[in-house]
């Protein structure tokens, strides 16, 4: 008969702790074993083989492992900028929310069966046969042909194979990309020992129903331009910082998502490098995100979704076709289209609110930015009928312009990233999408050239002031718990 997953005798009892305690006690519980220096990391690794293997997918994005598993990756970064015992806070958001889908109805109850791996007669034939499975939508068999992929191909082989069937199902979902891509981050940090384990969701994820979509608009551009074919540089360099940023401005001005994949692919022919490309496409996600008139605080994936793409060029193992149609279709998540419905004109922020600011020294503008986004209305949720739907309060622009002054002013950028870290982790309502966009702009922020890396800081200022406040129900709990001798 089948049998459960089952982990070593170093971390099993600690699964099984995550697994089985009341949810009414689990913060207290963990937080004792943080006190009694148990490490970040080995609560986590618990935290996120617990959900893997005790909570099934819905039908949706939401619940089951998916978001636990992708927040591992911005969430351990987040506890580096957290002093003190308030760099608990992220772990205890963690394991709540693992524990919470492991023993939610409608998630479970479910067990991870020790699944034999499938041979199919080779490399070749087993990759055949997980399309094969793929077009049928036995995310089963799938998932057993790519347990023994991972044992016989490079790692790098096998996510491009999967990639090839994440990469034109983000038209459907931007999970779909989302999903395997942040599960690759995270085992960056927790160990690839851990790959075939902790892989096995989004593999199931991915080849599920519905199939993949042909991706008729922007394939055909890899042959129009001959991308494949001529010679792409990957490097990028200061002589390339005037088409760098006349791309990034191209792109915040853009109106219609589906000119960019024609920009990237046209820029790209014309010489910029692959990573100049990402750069541009950063820029200009940066931009469309301070346009967006967005109130929803799960829609960070402008800012997920480049910068993903951006560590996917660097990835050894796969192949340019899929790095090109990844970076090409950026725009097409439901998440990220919807986004152009609710625009305001460029320049945002508005060069003159801004200017009218008063002048505030570092400190005391820091706290002036930090306050008005703990004071920012609360939301009435009567009134709320689509999530997705949902528009910023005015006030949301207070904290972009004091943001915006910050960065005109040249002040310190670490310490507004640690101010913001701060407020991050007050955040259950989103499922760990607060800590993505946070990290996220963080990276961007660092990997993009002056006078627009700045636009990533204030993204992250703006995402604070519309996600918080919206449940904090588990940061309230722990809060009371540290304060507890």
């Amino acid at each position: 008969m089948h049998r459960p997953v089952g982990f070593s005798d170093d971390i099993e009892p600690l699964v099984q702790f995550i697994e089985e305690t009341d949810g009414s006690r689990i913060l207290e519980a963990t937080l004792a074993k943080l006190r009694e220096g148990v490490s970040v990391k080995k609560i986590l690794t618990a935290s996120a083989l617990a959900v893997t293997r005790s909570s099934d997918l819905p039908p949706g994005h939401h619940g089951g492992p998916l978001h636990p598993l992708v927040g591992i990756h911005a969430l351990h970064h987040t506890v580096d900028r957290v002093s003190g015992e308030q760099r608990f806070l992220p772990i205890l958001q963690h394991v709540a929310l693992s524990n919470k889908h492991i023993n939610h109805p409608n998630m479970g109850p479910y067990i991870l069966a020790d699944a034999e791996p499938l041979d199919s007669g080779g490399v070749e034939a087993t990759k055949k046969a997980f399309m094969a499975c793929v077009d049928r939508g036995l995310y089963n068999g799938a998932d057993r042909h790519f347990l023994w992929l991972w044992d016989h191909v490079p790692h790098g082989e096998a996510l491009d194979l999967l990639l090839t069937v994440a990469i034109p199902k983000n038209v459907l979902d931007d999970h779909y990309f989302i999903f395997p891509m942040f599960t690759w981050r995270a085992l960056d940090w927790l160990g690839r020992e851990h790959t075939k384990f902790l892989m096995r969701p989004a593999v199931r994820y991915v080849s599920r129903f519905p199939t993949p979509p042909v991706l008729k608009d922007i394939e055909p551009l890899l042959d129009e331009y001959e991308l494949l074919r001529r010679p792409l540089g990957f490097h990028t360099s200061p002589e390339e910082t005037p088409a760098i940023g006349a791309l990034g401005e191209a792109i915040t001005h853009c109106d219609n998502y589906q000119e960019i994949p024609r920009m990237l692919a046209r820029a790209l022919a014309d010489g910029l490098s692959l990573s100049g490309t990402g750069e541009a496409l950063s820029i200009g996600a940066a931009g469309l995100f301070m346009r967006s008139l967005t109130g929803n605080p799960m829609d960070v994936h402008l800012h997920t979704g480049v910068n993903l793409r951006r560590y996917l060029l660097k990835l050894e193992g796969v192949s340019l076709r899929n790095k090109l149609l990844a970076l090409l279709s950026w725009h097409t998540g439901p998440e990220v289209r919807s986004t152009q419905n609710r625009m305001e004109p460029p320049p945002q922020p508005d060069p003159a609110a801004v200017a009218a600011l008063p002048h505030r020294g570092q400190a005391e503008l820091l706290d002036a930015l930090a306050e008005s986004i703990h004071t920012q209305p609360p939301t009435d949720w009567s009134t709320v009928t689509n999530l997705g739907l949902m528009r910023a309060v005015p006030e949301v622009k207070n904290t972009v312009n004091l943001a915006q002054q910050y960065a005109i002013l040249g002040y310190d950028p670490d310490a507004l990233i640690a101010r913001l870290a701060q407020i991050v982790v007050h955040d259950n309502f989103t499922e760990m999408h607060a800590f993505k966009h946070h990290q996220a702009t963080f990276e961007e922020f660092h990997a993009t050239r002056l006078p627009w890396r700045w636009r990533h800081l204030v993204s992250a200022a703006q995402a604070s002031a519309i996600s918080y406040g919206k449940n904090m129900e588990v940061y309230e709990e722990a809060v009371e718990l540290l304060h507890t001798a």
